[in-house]
């Protein structure tokens, strides 16, 4: 991986873990570069590899480079900008730190949740424009977590997280996945609905679904304008999950909130509408692991590395045959 990306997200306790398990020999503290002839002999000898954010991919050219390689432990979250398909079909086990990765967005999602219902942004923007005296409840009459109707699109590891974290509020909540069985979301606690009854009763919308072909562009403009004044829509996950120019034109209305860490072309550009519609919050794609955070990630890539090389396995490996669902 790229030597900015290994110094920002690996701690130096977790490098001495590597070097001192009996299990293991660690053939280099530093990123290792393909291009590098040094560095192509130490890569035909791995077997287990590290990988991060900006690691090329590793397909059927890359792994002529690792003709022992067993295992791949990725320190970040999605594994589809570094692992290509014909990994898995090689038998090549694969581990993400997607887990690891999932609490901050879970913790950042539920802040966002309440602080949107308290309409804190919006009272925020007033106060700095030195409109602090109006009353809150009379501009929004529909203020407040207790009660809420929060819905969520996708049973994944971060929203099945969400959904945790909301059940010490009194409110509802409700789920929008096709792919989950009506006992697993009873065991979640939550109501399953399709996706048109969701936006449709959701106070506050919350995406957490993957970015497929199926999943891109599924919050329309039809549902889009389904969703009743006040609403407010987050999303966290990916920006294609939504038409941006239809929730730009509903947002110009001024009876929708917006609150967005992730748009469909990062950074959003300058001249997006999204950049100057009421009620929007946006920020650069923060709700992942930054800072403190980025510590989960090295330990958890760590982790895994020692496991497979104790006992042959991940312990969150991915499983081959729903690596394209679940990558």
């Amino acid at each position: 991986m790229p030597e900015p990306s290994f110094r920002r997200v690996f701690h130096q306790v977790d490098i001495q873990r590597l070097e001192s398990d009996p299990s293991l020999e660690l053939l280099s503290e530093r990123p290792l570069d393909p291009e590098v002839a040094a560095d192509r002999a130490l890569l035909a000898r791995i077997e287990v590899l590290i990988t991060g954010w900006g690691t090329p991919m590793i397909d059927a050219d890359m792994l002529q480079l690792l003709p022992n390689l067993r295992a791949i432990a990725h320190s970040g979250g999605t594994v589809r900008p570094v692992v290509d398909p014909v990994v898995c079909e090689r038998g090549i086990a694969v581990s993400s730190a997607a887990a690891a990765n999932a609490i901050p967005v879970a913790e950042y999602t539920l802040a966002l949740i309440i602080l949107g219902a308290k309409r804190a942004f919006w009272a925020a923007d007033r106060v700095r424009a030195g409109k602090g005296d109006e009353e809150l409840e009379t501009a929004w009459p529909a203020v407040g977590i207790r009660g809420r109707t929060v819905g969520i699109v996708g049973a994944s590891t971060i929203g099945r997280l969400v959904i945790e974290r909301l059940r010490g509020l009194e409110l509802e909540v409700l789920l929008h996945d096709p792919t989950l069985h009506p006992v697993e979301a009873a065991e979640l606690g939550v109501q399953p609905v399709g996706l048109a009854e969701l936006v449709e009763r959701s106070d506050i919308l919350s995406l957490h679904a993957p970015s497929l072909p199926s999943t891109r562009g599924m919050i329309d403009r039809e549902l889009i304008a389904r969703m009743r004044p006040g609403t407010t829509l987050i999303n966290t996950a990916r920006g294609d999950l939504l038409d941006q120019d239809a929730l730009a034109e509903r947002l110009e209305r001024g009876d929708l909130v917006a609150l967005l860490d992730v748009a469909a072309e990062e950074p959003l550009p300058l001249h997006s509408r999204l950049r100057t519609t009421p009620n929007t919050f946006l920020t650069p794609h923060i709700a992942g692991s930054i800072g403190t955070e980025l510590g989960r990630l090295s330990a958890h890539a760590v982790d895994e590395a020692i496991a497979f090389a104790t006992d042959g396995s991940f312990r969150r490996g991915i499983d081959q045959k729903t690596f394209a669902l679940r990558a």
